[in-house]
């Protein structure tokens, strides 16, 4: 029997947690069931009418004629609202989220201030012009004469856009409705079982801002099971949108792949996976080895592994006397944090009995902590064969970092690099590799404003780029 929340987030027994839809500034309420993926809580939706998701391409967007000034000033004023709260829908939709999501309540607290915080006018603006070269091509029509003589006009037209969201991270539902917003794309965002709430609370304090506003009346948020055949066949289409632009594991990103035709294009943010390459100079001395395992671990347990941005295996180069006091102060450091960003769930039973096998297997192996979700490393010689989860590190040791780079590819996101000054030394073999981002290591959650994310810029590739060229100037 499902423990779920009532209408007013308290708790209750056989009561479905309501998850409204948002549908061109109106929220809608309603009585379809479903289950969630994490936890298998039911929450209830309204009817899906699938008429109402679309914008036929002869009606202009809201947005479409409206100044990026005016759609940042709003933002900023929704990033407000939304730490004021007058009405309760962010405390609501945390209540929910902690009912539907496996991450912890302090960390789904701190990821709605994060949103909230995010919607900032001045870095806004910067993220527009990082990702774009000059803000400008979203308002205007800007001129270029090339070295020919030959004279055009370049846009950043205002797209279409279909939103697949994920459910491991209510920031990334505000900072896409954001990102929608400043390129004034019609957007209906599907959201995902996990966290069918946060969508809809955002922009439920937009209309507290001003009800009437284009940026509300340019965004629908909805639910409907993925795979849906019924559903996606109908609305996946070029008529309707340009491009779908996909959060989530790799079958949320096949069944996405399935309706892609020309016209419709696929942006995707697809499974991801992060590492850590820590030099000798770690054991320099006991406070900077300390430092470096409350550095990994920092990149290792946040969002409690739920993130691609998290690490999940470390290749360290040192003797095998200096990698094992590394790890069982790693595993310490990683129990430690359960009180900034709680404890995670236990792992599957056949990765328990899988670890227990290693822990057996003293020549080849070495295993800190049990898999109850509290912090776990498993050291081998060669990166373990399952996907490290809840708060579970795989330290590899290495002779050189540069024995790592054989294990980097098109799926390594994020790797965090000590001491610093080795990052240079590593970075084009890891970009040759495939891998996305270097950072310093401890620095796996920190973002530069406007920087490529999974190697590329989101609202480059967000916009429908048009040109207009006009001869030569001379004429």
């Amino acid at each position: 029997m499902n423990q779920v929340i009532d209408l007013n987030g308290s708790p209750g027994r056989d009561v479905a947690t309501p998850a409204p839809f948002f549908i061109r500034g109106r929220v809608e309420g309603g009585e379809a069931r479903h289950k969630s993926r994490d936890l298998g809580v039911d929450f209830v939706t309204p009817k899906l009418e699938l008429d109402a998701l679309i914008t036929p391409r002869t009606e202009p967007g809201p947005l479409f004629d409206v100044k990026l000034d005016e759609i940042l000033d709003f933002l900023a004023a929704t990033g407000e609202a939304m730490k004021r709260d007058r009405n309760g829908y962010l405390r609501e939709a945390v209540e929910r989220i902690a009912v539907t999501n496996v991450l912890p309540r302090a960390v789904i607290d701190s990821q709605v201030q994060m949103a909230a915080d995010y919607l900032n006018n001045a870095m806004l603006r910067e993220y527009a012009e990082q990702n774009l070269g000059d803000a400008r091509l979203l308002d205007e029509w800007v001129p270029r004469v090339d070295s020919t003589g030959r004279r055009s006009f370049t846009r950043a037209f205002p797209p279409r856009l279909l939103h697949v969201l994920p459910g491991n991270s209510p920031v990334v539902s505000v900072q896409s409705i954001a990102l929608g917003a400043m390129v004034k794309a019609v957007n209906l965002f599907k959201m995902g079982s996990s966290d069918p709430f946060m969508a809809v609370a955002m922009l439920r304090a937009m209309l507290d801002v001003d009800p009437n506003h284009p940026v509300p009346r340019s965004m629908s948020a909805v639910y409907w099971r993925g795979g849906d055949e019924a559903v996606e066949r109908a609305i996946l289409r070029p008529q309707y949108f340009d491009k779908i632009v996909a959060w989530g594991g790799g079958d949320a990103i096949n069944n996405v792949i399935k309706y892609l035709m020309p016209g419709l294009q696929l942006v995707s943010f697809d499974p991801k996976t992060s590492i850590s390459l820590i030099g000798r100079e770690a054991f320099e001395s006991d406070a900077v080895l300390d430092d470096v395992a409350t550095r990994a671990a920092q990149d290792v347990g946040m969002l409690n592994q739920e993130a691609c941005v998290c690490s999940r295996v470390i290749f360290i180069e040192g003797e095998r006397a200096q990698v094992d006091g590394f790890c069982q102060r790693l595993q310490r450091k990683l129990v430690e944090r359960n009180a900034v960003s709680g404890q995670a769930p236990p792992l599957p039973r056949e990765l328990i009995e899988e670890v227990e096998t290693y822990r057996s297997m003293d020549e080849d192996f070495g295993v800190w902590g049990v898999g109850d979700g509290s912090g776990l490393v498993v050291r081998s010689d060669e990166p373990v064969d399952f996907h490290p989860i809840n708060k579970t590190a795989n330290v590899v040791p290495v002779t050189s970092l540069k024995d790592a780079l054989k294990y980097v590819n098109v799926a390594t996101q994020t790797v965090g690099v000590y001491p610093p000054a080795r990052q240079v030394e590593l970075r084009d073999g890891l970009a040759s590799g495939g891998a996305q981002r270097v950072v310093r290591l401890g620095d796996a959650g920190g973002q530069s404003i406007g920087a490529p994310h999974d190697a590329m810029y989101i609202m480059h590739r967000f916009v429908h780029w048009i040109v207009h060229e006009d001869g030569f100037a001379s004429e």
